[in-house]
């Protein structure tokens, strides 16, 4: 995916400028589990959610179950979210998720494929190509297809069919706020990026030491 020339139109808040509120509205959102040293912490949208703490914390709450409380494999997960920030151009909500896409274990092929290049060169199974095509119905369409619904239900439970929805839905949103906004990429996270990319052209070891 091609990062595209922002209009830059909020600046985050300085992290040193937050009002008192977005520690509590962060809550949600911390993970349950450590992060990999040398994860990019995605530092520029929380700035911007300060700007607003009572929506930081509504919406955390709600992203916060779409993380750490999903019916979905975190695999399944990244896959709806890495599809999401493509088809909508949303590059900082695409770039955050190619690194928990891979530490959930997508290869850069199938990233790639998601991203929309590619994609003749994965097989994905039956349900992962079902869940790529309820983001694109979704976005297409506000309703998953009836193929695609059939397909999903021969191998999900309601649940996480409904978890499907929101996740689409959710991050389909935060790329609104994301684009609206012009959140540029912290310095961490186009590092992480830039190694990825240049990994993937070499043929070696990216910054997730795969």
């Amino acid at each position: 995916m091609q990062e595209p020339q922002l209009d830059v139109r909020l600046r985050p808040v300085p992290l040193t400028e937050w009002p008192r509120e977005m520690k509590d509205a962060l809550a949600p959102v911390i993970s349950p589990t450590p992060r990999p040293e040398g994860t990019p912490k995605g530092m520029n949208v929380l700035g911007t959610f300060a700007h607003h703490p009572s929506l930081a914390r509504a919406f955390h709450v709600f992203i916060g179950h779409v993380l750490y409380a999903t019916t979905l494999s975190a695999r399944q997960r990244e896959i709806l979210i890495v599809r999401v920030g493509a088809t909508r151009g949303a590059y900082y909500e695409w770039a955050q998720h190619v690194v928990l896409g891979r530490e959930a274990g997508l290869t850069r092929a199938e990233i790639a494929a998601l991203s929309g290049d590619g994609d003749g060169e994965v097989r994905w199974s039956p349900l992962d190509a079902a869940l790529i095509r309820a983001v694109d119905d979704l976005i297409a369409d506000a309703r998953i297809a009836d193929d695609t619904w059939a397909a999903l239900a021969a191998e999900m439970s309601t649940e996480q069919i409904l978890d499907v929805i929101c996740t689409v839905g959710g991050y389909d949103m935060l790329a609104m706020i994301m684009r609206s906004a012009g959140i540029e990429l912290d310095a961490d996270l186009r590092a992480w990026i830039d190694a990825y990319a240049a990994a993937e052209q070499a043929g070696v070891a990216g910054p997730d030491g795969r």
